[in-house]
C-alpha cells in the first residue's frame, strides 16, 4: 500500500490566506457543515480542483466545489522548472480554494500536488512558496499513491458483476492506469485491495501536446501520439495480460478527455456532469467521438463549449492516450467518471473516520 498524504487539516500554522480575488466560479449560498466539513485539494499539472464535502449515508454531500486550469507544468518538459507565471496563476487559484475551506467550516482537509511538483527542480520551492502566501500544506504524493486514489474516487462505478476492471486516469503529465479484480462499491470497503496491477505513465495531455503540438493534429500525428503512449504501455500490458478475457470486463476512465468525448457523444449544449458522470459508451461510439474531434480545427474546438479554449489544444492528446488503451484493452464498452482523486482523498478521510459505521449517518 502507498502512503497516503497526512491526516489532519491542510492549513498551515498561523498563516492567513491573501485576500479573494474575483473569480467567475460563485459558491453555493454559504452554508457551513453542522456535521464538520472535509476538503479534498488535488492541484495537477493543468488543474486545480477543490471540493468540499460532508458525510452522507451512502458516501458523502458535496457542498462548494472549485476547478480551474492554471496549467501548471506548461513549459516544465523543457525547462525543468515551473515557471513563474504559472506559480502565479496557481497561487492565485490555492488562495480561493483557501477562502471557500474556511468558509465552510473545513476540520479535516488534504490537500496534494501530483506529477508538476515531482518533476520539477523548483517543486518543493512552490510548496514553500504557497505555505508562506496562502496557508496551505501542499503534500507532494508519489505515483502509487496517486494511483490508488484514483481508484478509490472511481471505483463505485464499476460494473457489479464485472470480474476484472481496467481504471485509468488521464491527466496533464501523467495517466495512470490499474487492473481491478473485481469491483467494490460498498463506501467502507477499501478498493485498493482489490488493485492486481498498476501503474504510472509518465506521459499527459499538456507533456503529450507540447511534444507533439496539439494545435492543428493531422491523422500522422496522432498515430504517433498513440504508438508512443502504447510503448509506455507494455510493461503493464504484459502484468495486466489476462484483463481483458474475463467475464464481463470493461474499462473505466476518468479524466477531461473522457468527459468530453461523452459530452459531445450527447450531443450536450454545454457540459452537465449529471449526465456524463456514470455514463456507458460503447466501443464504435467511443470511435466515432474521437473522429469527430479529429475532424475539427483548433477554433471549432476553443469554440464547443463542451471543450473551451483553454483546452481545445489539449484535448487531442488525451484522446491519443485513451485510444493507446483501448488497443492494448479492447473492451465493448467505456464507463465515464466525472470524479477522480479528490474523490478518493474524501472517502479515505471519511473510511478513516468511521463515518459510515453503524448508521452513524442516515
Amino acid at each position: 500500500m502507498p502512503q497516503i498524504p497526512r491526516e489532519g487539516t491542510a492549513f498551515a500554522q498561523g498563516s492567513r490566506p491573501a485576500a479573494e480575488s474575483s473569480y467567475a466560479d460563485r459558491p453555493a449560498p454559504l452554508r457551513t457543515s453542522r456535521r464538520g466539513a472535509y476538503a479534498a485539494l488535488d492541484l495537477g499539472t493543468n488543474n486545480c480542483r477543490l471540493l468540499v464535502a460532508e458525510p452522507a449515508s451512502h458516501g458523502f454531500r458535496v457542498i462548494d466545489a472549485f476547478s480551474r486550469i492554471v496549467r501548471l507544468g506548461e513549459g516544465l518538459s523543457s525547462s525543468d522548472r515551473l515557471s513563474p507565471v504559472a506559480i502565479d496563476r496557481t497561487v492565485e487559484a490555492l488562495r480561493i480554494c483557501r477562502v471557500k475551506m474556511e468558509a465552510r467550516g473545513v476540520v479535516r482537509s488534504k490537500v496534494i500536488a501530483t506529477e508538476a511538483c515531482r518533476l520539477a527542480v523548483n517543486g518543493a520551492e512552490f510548496v514553500d512558496q504557497v505555505r508562506r502566501e496562502v496557508g496551505l500544506d501542499l503534500e507532494i504524493v508519489d505515483r502509487q499513491t496517486e494511483a490508488y486514489l484514483a481508484v478509490t474516487g472511481c471505483a463505485a462505478l464499476a460494473d457489479p458483476s464485472a470480474e476484472s476492471v481496467v481504471i485509468f486516469d488521464i491527466g496533464g503529465g501523467s495517466t495512470e492506469i490499474a487492473w481491478l479484480d473485481g469491483a467494490a462499491t460498498n463506501p467502507s470497503t477499501d478498493p485498493t485491495l482489490r488493485i492486481r496491477a498498476w501503474d504510472s505513465l509518465p506521459v499527459g495531455v499538456v507533456t503529450l501536446a507540447e511534444k507533439h503540438g496539439g494545435s492543428e493534429v493531422t491523422r500522422m500525428m496522432f498515430e504517433g501520439m498513440v504508438e508512443e503512449v502504447g510503448d509506455l504501455l507494455a510493461p503493464f500490458a504484459i502484468r495486466a495480460a489476462a484483463a481483458a478475457t474475463a467475464p464481463y470486463f470493461h474499462l473505466l476512465g476518468t479524466s477531461g478527455t473522457v468527459t468530453t468525448l461523452a459530452a459531445m457523444h450527447l450531443r450536450l449544449p454545454r457540459y452537465e456532469r449529471r449526465r456524463v458522470d456514470g455514463l456507458w459508451m460503447a466501443d464504435f461510439e467511443v470511435t466515432e467521438a474521437i473522429e469527430d474531434l479529429l475532424d475539427t480545427r483548433l477554433d471549432q474546438r476553443a469554440d464547443n463549449p463542451c471543450i473551451g479554449r483553454d483546452r481545445a489544444d489539449l484535448v487531442l492528446a488525451g484522446c491519443a492516450i485513451l485510444e493507446a488503451i483501448r488497443r492494448v484493452f479492447p473492451s465493448e464498452r467505456l464507463r465515464i467518471a466525472d470524479r477522480g482523486l479528490r474523490e478518493g482523498l474524501l472517502m479515505n478521510m471519511m473510511r478513516e473516520d468511521g463515518v459510515w459505521r453503524r448508521g452513524r449517518y442516515r
